[in-house]
Parts: C-alpha cells; sequence; structure tokens
C-alpha cells in the first residue's frame, strides 16, 4: 500500500512541464549561430556526448525539482496488520476429595475420576487464562496457583487423590477462601470460582455464605456444582475376607446452600447426575465465560521520503562536479 502524507504539495508538479518548455526555449536563444553558404556539412558532423549533455542537463534539473516536491508530499509505503488484545479470565477450580468422592455413579470409574477428566478438558479448551487449582477435605489446599502453563497445572491434577480417611470431612468454606485468597489480587477484570461437591458444609472454620459475601466484595464470582445421583450411590469398600466390595450410600447434597452461594456472588448452580451432564456444566460456564478477544485492523506506514531526497541529492552533485569539470566553460 503506497500512499502521500501530504498530497496538497503535488500541485506543485505542473510547474515541472512550464519549466520544461522554459528551459527548451532559452537554450535555443542562448546557443551560439553562425552563417554558413550550406549546412549540409555542418549536419553531418557528429556531436559529441558533452554537446548533447549539456543542452539536456535542464532535464537533471527538472529531475531534482520533480524529486523534492514528491519528498515534500511525504511518500509511505505501508502494511497492513493486525493486532490481537486478549482479557483473560482468572480461574480457580475448587475440587472436593472427600472419601466420597469415590462413590461409582459417575463414569467411567468414580466421581473423583469424573471430575478430574471433565476438568482437563475444560482447561484444555481455554486460551490465555490464568487457571489454578484448590482441593479441600476436612481442610482446603493449594495444589497449583494461577498460572498458564496448563501443561504443569494438568500434571498436577493428574496426581489429584481422595484424602486420606483421618482427613475426611467437606469443608466448603475453606475451599471457597483458600480460591478468594489466591483471586482477589489478581489483575484480570473477570474472577472465576468453579466449585465441585458432593456433600454438605461438615468442616473446616469457615462458614461457606461468609466466605461467599467475601468473593462478592472481590468481584468474583463463583459457580457452584453439585456432584451426585439422586437417592443413592454404590461406594466400594475393603472387606477383610471378601475383599472390594459396595455398598450403598445415601447421596446427600445441600443444593440450597450451593445455590445461596452462586446467587450472592451473581453465578449460578448445577446439579450434575453423570459425567456427560457434568461436561455440559462445564461446557455452559465456558461459554458464560468467555475470554474477551478484539482483532485490531490497521496499516503501518513507513517514511519514504529519504529515498527521493537522497536520489535529489545526488544528482546536484552530479550536475556541481559536471559544471565544474566536462561542462566546465572557458573564458
Amino acid at each position: 500500500m503506497f500512499r502521500f502524507a501530504n498530497p496538497e504539495y503535488l500541485i506543485l508538479l505542473v510547474l515541472i512541464p512550464l519549466l520544461g518548455v522554459y528551459y527548451w526555449r532559452r537554450g535555443a536563444r542562448l546557443r551560439a549561430r553562425m552563417k554558413f553558404s550550406t549546412l549540409r556539412y555542418a549536419r553531418q558532423a557528429p556531436r559529441s556526448w558533452r554537446q548533447v549533455f549539456r543542452q539536456h542537463l535542464y532535464l537533471v534539473r527538472l529531475a531534482i525539482l520533480s524529486l523534492l516536491i514528491l519528498g515534500l508530499a511525504r511518500p509511505q509505503s505501508g502494511s497492513r496488520q493486525e493486532e490481537v488484545i486478549t482479557e483473560g479470565i482468572d480461574i480457580m477450580l475448587v475440587l472436593d476429595v472427600s472419601t466420597s468422592m469415590l462413590a461409582e455413579d459417575f463414569k467411567p470409574k468414580n466421581r473423583i475420576e469424573a471430575a478430574k477428566t471433565v476438568a482437563r478438558e475444560f482447561i484444555q479448551g481455554r486460551r490465555n487464562d490464568p487457571i489454578g487449582l484448590v482441593i479441600f477435605a476436612r481442610e482446603a489446599f493449594t495444589q497449583c496457583p494461577l498460572t498458564l502453563d496448563y501443561g504443569v497445572l494438568l500434571q498436577i491434577l493428574e496426581k489429584t487423590e481422595v484424602a486420606n480417611p483421618e482427613w475426611d470431612g467437606t469443608a466448603i468454606g475453606n475451599g471457597i477462601a483458600t480460591a478468594v485468597a489466591r483471586l482477589k489480587d489478581g489483575k484480570a477484570k473477570s474472577k472465576v470460582i468453579i466449585l465441585l461437591t458432593d456433600g454438605e458444609n461438615n468442616a473446616g472454620e469457615v462458614d461457606p455464605i461468609t466466605a461467599a459475601q467475601i468473593a462478592h466484595t472481590f468481584d468474583i464470582r463463583i459457580y457452584t456444582i453439585g456432584a451426585g445421583t439422586r437417592g443413592t450411590a454404590m461406594y466400594p469398600f475393603d472387606h477383610p475376607i471378601f475383599g472390594k466390595q459396595y455398598k450403598p450410600i445415601p447421596v446427600e447434597i445441600d443444593e440450597e446452600l450451593l445455590t445461596r452461594i452462586a446467587e450472592i456472588t451473581g453465578a449460578k448452580y448445577f446439579r450434575a447426575t453423570n459425567t456427560e451432564k457434568l461436561r455440559s456444566i462445564y461446557k455452559e460456564i465456558g461459554e458464560l465465560e468467555k475470554t474477551r478477544i478484539e482483532v485490531k485492523e490497521f496499516t503501518k506506514y513507513h517514511e519514504e521520503y529519504l529515498l527521493y531526497a537522497l536520489i535529489a541529492f545526488a544528482l546536484i552533485v552530479v550536475e556541481l562536479i559536471a559544471n565544474h569539470t566536462i561542462l566546465r566553460k572557458l573564458p
């Protein structure tokens, strides 16, 4: 792409043909004249290149003037470019790792494995969003702080297991508070917690509602997910004689609490009764929390007047040297 930044100066180019006519007529008047009885031999006489150069030297001057006018008009060459502006979302995944997450009402294995699989797919589908991981049972821990290194995050997620029985419990308030502590000082305009649990709050020092209110003060939205079938679920245990056995356990999810937490922070509560439903929930959250991507197209121009100026300067030097050497007139 090419343009002139100051095209108004191009009007001066109309002077070039006028000056050309002026120089040509002036040169014709100034040529030395002699009378001959016949011009036959004069016309046949060879003309030296100096004579030709001297007679057409005005063309060099016109070229210099043309180049200077073009330089004043500021010629510019441009290339079309794109600037992509992304505004990421800070996301903390808060995962319940109490022993009840071993219940096998989710395929292909159990709740914890289904939650990890769907979380992995969610992470792999994000772009430019810092994501972290908090786990909770009786206590809450930051497994991975906010990071854009999804490879490291996925490795940590893969190694996540349910808590030992002595640390069993469901401290929802502690899980939220730990995630808020990681998000509150973030620079992103949008901050989100995705909390997944299969039980009721029965441990921890922080009340879940209080934690949600604190999250709200930092403009953090909390999407809550209750994971578990309705009624009872089969839970595996080791029998001292018969080995691995199963027993039905009641599915007790405090949906009222989870709904209230989501409402306080301006988010939404979801119930996942199987793996496919859980996958669709994460997909819906992904649609609700989209990374803002803005593409700006623009043309970047580069000044080219220097080239015109250098050529004009070179022609001036050539004329000066010629006038003092090969075109020099003797007295």
